[in-house]
């Protein structure tokens, strides 16, 4: 049993409301994540319509998902680190910039993965 007493259902629907909210943060907190929704809102459909067969939709879906979700990892780690404030510290700029770093390789590597199989 679980620490916390929360097990099977009970335990889904808090871990989809907490999900939830953190999508709905994302959203109102953080313009690069709006921006990449709003993209993903257009490559999307896009993926289904282009892609020849179901290995090509996967690739391109996922690659537009994976932008999603290391956008919503680096805005976990700039806020985690902005939780303790706002004074500099090497090891928070460092983190910061390697989460940055983490979107720009998936983007890059949406970019790829959409020029490979389109092109």
């Amino acid at each position: 049993m679980a620490a916390s007493g929360n097990t099977g259902f009970v335990r889904i629907a808090r871990a989809l409301v907490y999900s939830w909210r953190g999508l709905r943060a994302a959203f109102r907190h953080e313009a690069a994540f709006r921006q990449e929704l709003a993209l993903a809102a257009v490559l999307l459909p896009l993926a289904f319509w282009l892609g020849q067969d179901g290995v090509e939709r996967a690739l391109l879906v996922a690659s537009v998902l994976l932008v999603l979700v290391v956008e919503l990892l680096n805005s976990a780690v700039e806020a985690a680190i902005d939780r303790f404030g706002d004074d500099p510290h090497p090891l928070s700029a460092r983190a910061k910039d390697m989460a940055s770093a983490a979107v720009l390789v998936s983007l890059l590597l949406a970019a790829l993965v959409w020029g490979l199989v389109l092109l």
